[in-house]
């Protein structure tokens, strides 16, 4: 039987095919130092593990409603007042099954066949697949490494065409960990305004930020641009919840009621013993992400150190999330290879380092390390890159 062509023109995970490799790999006894997975290394709270199990206790285990538990709605609404200055009633909330299906919600709800979507790259490479999924057209603006992986007005302005529907800002980003400053945000902010153009704001490392800059939501810069703009977020990277797939989106309510109608068919509802989970997270004074901040800065200084010195190897330094994106065109060139992708295999094979190709990301010249794991991996990954690159340049 033929499959749908919606699902024939999909490109699968790099990031999930990088760590199905590597765990093969482990399972046959090597050992393997796997830099690709994006989730943090430490384990979900305790008081959000006691919150679960009493939910279970508690007999809180039949549906909810489509679009999440009033009490997760609230605890969310007082978050966004109190971190971001943004007020939103609850029709103006929904909660998903991970942040991931938020965005695969919305770009369903919004989309008709053949509208465009305006994707800043290097991406998150679940982006262009949602948008095709919805049979719109993602459509790529390179953002220059130089101008740390950031479009400019200019660049955004230049790529809008009748068909234009939403821009996808990421900030910090994946795979890059770069941010948009209050004045980049504004300036691209009006561009949006004057174009009538839904922007899509991803903000789920938003507490994984690791200078004085603040985390700036684009919704907050005024009141028409909070009207255009739908925000994303979850607990899985604040909150070491990964696996408990808990996001929510805020937005126009008209928005908002289309993806609970749509969500009611696709998925009933979020799993409820995790939304109370996540409601202690949201509800407690305790803040999971100062000690994860305090060891992921380390660990980030510990291998941009590294990883810089490796020749053929040039690096910008992040600023948030939890990945460096080196660029690794001069190893590439020096090793003798074609392409990342090859590079990135060979060194898998080789000295049992994973990491994922930027090709995945719109970015054929990088490749993303994840820090999420010991310093002691992250010093032992490094010693054994520049190995591999020193061994074999001609």
């Amino acid at each position: 039987m033929r499959l749908a062509n919606r699902v024939m023109n999909l490109t699968p995970s790099s990031t999930l095919a990088i760590s199905a490799k590597a765990k093969a790999l482990k399972k046959e006894g090597h050992d393997v130092i796997g830099l690709g997975v994006g989730e943090p290394d430490f384990n979900t709270p305790q008081y959000i593990l006691d919150a679960a199990n009493q939910a279970m206790q508690d007999g809180l285990t039949k549906y909810t409603p489509s679009g999440g538990i009033p009490e997760l709605k609230k605890a969310i609404a007082k978050k966004f007042k109190k971190d971001n200055q943004l007020d939103y009633e609850l029709d103006e909330i929904i909660i998903t099954t991970g942040a991931k299906h938020a965005l695969y919600t919305l770009f369903q709800v919004i989309l008709n066949a053949g509208d465009e979507v305006i994707v800043p790259s290097p991406y998150w490479v679940s982006y262009p697949e949602q948008i095709k999924l919805a049979e719109g057209e993602p459509v790529f603006v390179h953002a220059l490494e130089e101008n740390d992986f950031k479009i400019t007005p200019e660049q955004l302005e230049q790529s809008i065409t009748n068909k234009t529907k939403a821009l996808i800002i990421n900030s910090p980003s994946n795979p890059t960990g770069m941010m948009y400053s209050k004045e980049e945000l504004y300036a691209l902010g009006e561009v949006c305004l004057k174009h009538n153009i839904l922007i899509v704001s991803d903000e789920i490392y938003e507490k994984l930020i690791y200078t004085s800059d603040p985390h700036i939501s684009i919704a907050q810069l005024s009141p028409e641009l909070k009207a255009q703009t739908v925000v994303i977020n979850g607990v899985s990277k604040s909150h070491a919840m990964t696996g408990w797939r808990i996001g929510y989106l805020a937005g126009p309510k008209g928005i908002v009621k289309a993806m609970t109608n749509h969500v009611s068919h696709a998925t009933s509802n979020p799993t409820s013993i995790a939304q109370y989970a996540a409601l202690r997270a949201y509800e407690t004074d305790q803040d999971p992400t100062i000690e994860m901040r305090a060891i992921f800065k380390e660990r980030l200084q510990t291998l941009y150190d590294l990883i810089t010195t490796i020749p053929g190897i040039t690096c910008r330094q992040p600023k948030g999330a939890f990945y460096l994106f080196p660029n690794v065109s001069g190893a590439i060139k020096q090793n003798g290879f074609q392409t990342v992708d090859a590079w990135v295999e060979a060194l898998l094979e080789e000295v049992k380092v994973a990491l994922v190709p930027g090709s995945g990301f719109g970015a054929p010249e990088n490749v993303r390390l994840s820090y999420a794991t010991s310093k002691e991996e992250l010093v032992e990954a490094a010693q054994r890159i520049k190995h591999f690159v020193e061994k074999n340049q001609q």
